[in-house]
């Protein structure tokens, strides 16, 4: 005579196979092995069986619920699959896909990113800080008198608060020695802002990659030999450099970079590309005063700055002929660096 265990399963087994959507399926599933459900119920009744009894009865409950648990799952497979084929059946394969275009990112960030890969294999790490600054940073400790033009609100955006939009990068080397002792070998890439008339070569918000080097007996031919190497990395091998002196108040000799390359379409012209120049010895009396103490000595360490304007080599490298094009988000012209 079967027991009462196999009795619910053949009939929790018959009503699966008679079920006719998943809502009556939930209804068996409930039914037989839900809290209160027929199947459940013997769980309970084990603690009530004797001791010989119970293994018996409890392999058998085990069967049972696994048997109705495999039938609902595989009933809920067929109605799951049925109700895909009934999606698909009204699809029809032969019309065209709806067509995706792939992005691509912006032809500064990837002058940012092309431009930080060759420095870091300088040995360069790359440093950070912010867009809105205090005039000691972007002006004094930089040695840059109170009379310089750039301090002059129509050069420079300054806040209600007397802060500044940063008008060049140099504002992080300036932090990277207020916290690091050398020797120091950082770049940093970001935005600066000037109050520059906006045309196909200005534009108020633009974006640099500068760079520091602070370490004993750092020289001229260092500075020259590092930004040699880049704008040959940069423009192909063949891209002749030239250095002339310029004046910034922050480097002593100062100079500016210019580049003539083949592969360019500009051919033979001369284009200036940076600024440069050894460490002023009046920015490390800065920073010493800053941090309390005389780590940056100018007596025993010295250091090269650069400065490289990413939006002015882009335009260079992908002759780009207006600098507008890199804020006005035209897919025409972005499509072209994909």
């Amino acid at each position: 005579m079967a027991h009462p265990l196999e009795q619910l399963r053949d009939d929790a087994l018959r009503e699966v196979d008679s079920a006719l959507d998943e809502k009556a399926l939930d209804v068996v599933r409930v039914g037989y092995l839900g809290r209160n459900g027929s199947i459940s119920a013997w769980g309970e009744q084990m603690k009530t069986l004797d001791n010989e009894e119970r293994p018996v009865i409890g392999k058998l409950l085990n069967e049972v619920r696994n048997a109705v648990t495999a039938a609902i799952e595989e009933r809920t497979g067929k109605f799951r699959s049925q109700k895909e084929s009934e999606a698909l059946a009204g699809l029809d394969v032969s019309l065209p896909g709806t067509p995706h275009e792939y992005g691509a990112l912006h032809p500064l960030h990837q002058m940012h990113e092309r431009g930080i890969q060759i420095f870091r294999r300088m040995g360069f790490a790359l440093a950070d800080g912010p867009d809105i600054e205090d005039e000691w940073h972007c002006f004094d400790a930089l040695n840059t008198p109170p009379e310089h033009p750039a301090r002059n609100e129509q050069d420079t955006f300054y806040l209600s608060d007397g802060r500044l939009l940063r008008t060049h990068t140099s504002t992080v080397q300036i932090r990277a020695m207020e916290s690091v002792p050398p020797p120091l070998r950082v770049i940093a890439s970001g935005a600066a802002y000037r109050r520059d008339e906006v045309d196909a070569t200005h534009s108020a918000q633009f974006h640099q990659i500068e760079g520091l080097y602070v370490d004993e007996n750092v020289s001229v031919a260092d500075l020259k030999g590092e930004l040699e190497f880049f704008l040959r990395e940069l423009f192909g091998s063949e891209t002749e450099v030239q250095f002339r002196p310029h004046y910034f108040p922050f480097t002593e000799p100062s100079l500016e970079v210019y580049v003539r390359s083949k592969a360019l379409k500009r051919g033979e012209q001369w284009i200036e590309v940076a600024g440069c120049g050894m460490v002023h010895p009046a920015v490390f009396e800065a920073v010493n005063k800053a941090r309390g103490d005389k780590v940056y000595d100018p007596e025993k360490w010295s250091g090269y700055a650069f400065g490289l304007g990413m939006d002015r080599l882009a335009m260079i490298l992908f002759d780009i002929p207006d600098i507008r094009l890199f804020a006005q988000n035209d897919l025409r012209f972005l499509k072209q660096f994909a």
